[in-house]
């Protein structure tokens, strides 16, 4: 029966992964936010196709005690099976030799996954960055992350929502919610777009921004937190 470990989804999960998985078997949404320990995250791909592109960076950074700890960041370039060069590693700065010489992503997902340890992910459009990092858990260690994350830009549109229905009881949300656009809106510090690592540093600043303001309105816990960003949506 060994061939069918080379199936996903027959695969004992690789050991990082069940003790990822473990550390969320009695999670609790009831703790106040400054209680959890948040990993913001950034994936660069080759595209956005879900099924055939791939991870090129990941960068990351923690948030502790709601204070961005930037002594203690992950960035890594990751080397696709495909690294011919494509408008999205253009974009991204990134050039077919550094690929080349980076570690493949079965390499770097378990190093990943033990930086993430018992922290939220936090992501701008998280849902994208999930699902390329689960694609490739699957495909090499046999299974999936067991973060709760949360998504800043959901957030976002909460927040302004709020805001607006205060002023003015009823708000137009067909409005750009762009990482950078939502920066310069909110006035915060400015990062290079298209690096993994930068574009973490952006999403913590925006995340915390968004926390401060949506505690003052009543959000004091991750489940205050989590209802506030599925009102409006």
């Amino acid at each position: 029966m060994a061939f069918l470990d080379k199936i996903p989804w027959f695969r004992k999960p690789h050991p990082v992964l069940q003790k990822n998985r473990e550390m969320f078997q009695d999670f609790s949404q009831a703790g106040s936010l400054e209680e959890y320990v948040f990993v913001v995250c950034d994936t660069e791909l080759t595209g956005l196709n879900k099924r055939k592109d791939e991870i090129v960076s990941i960068g990351a950074v923690k948030v502790v005690d709601l204070q961005i700890v930037l002594n203690d960041t992950f960035y890594t370039l990751v080397r696709p099976k495909n690294i011919a060069p494509s408008k999205a590693t253009l974009v991204h700065r990134i050039t077919p030799e550094e690929l080349d010489k980076a570690s493949p992503i079965e390499e770097v997902l378990p190093k990943f996954i033990e930086y993430l340890d018992r922290a939220l992910l936090v992501g701008h459009f998280v849902s994208i960055d999930v699902h390329f990092l689960n694609k490739a858990c699957k495909e090499f260690l046999g299974g999936t992350l067991s973060n709760p994350n949360v998504d800043t830009m959901r957030l976002a549109r909460a927040y302004k929502e709020r805001k607006c229905r205060a002023a003015f009881g009823h708000c137009d949300l067909s409005e750009s919610y762009n990482l950078d656009d939502l920066a310069d809106e909110f006035g915060l510090p400015r990062f290079k777009p298209h690096d993994a690592l930068e574009d973490a540093l952006q999403t913590a600043y925006l995340f915390l921004y968004l926390i401060k303001k949506m505690h003052s309105g009543g959000v004091k816990t991750l489940k205050d937190l989590y209802r506030a960003g599925r009102s409006y949506l």
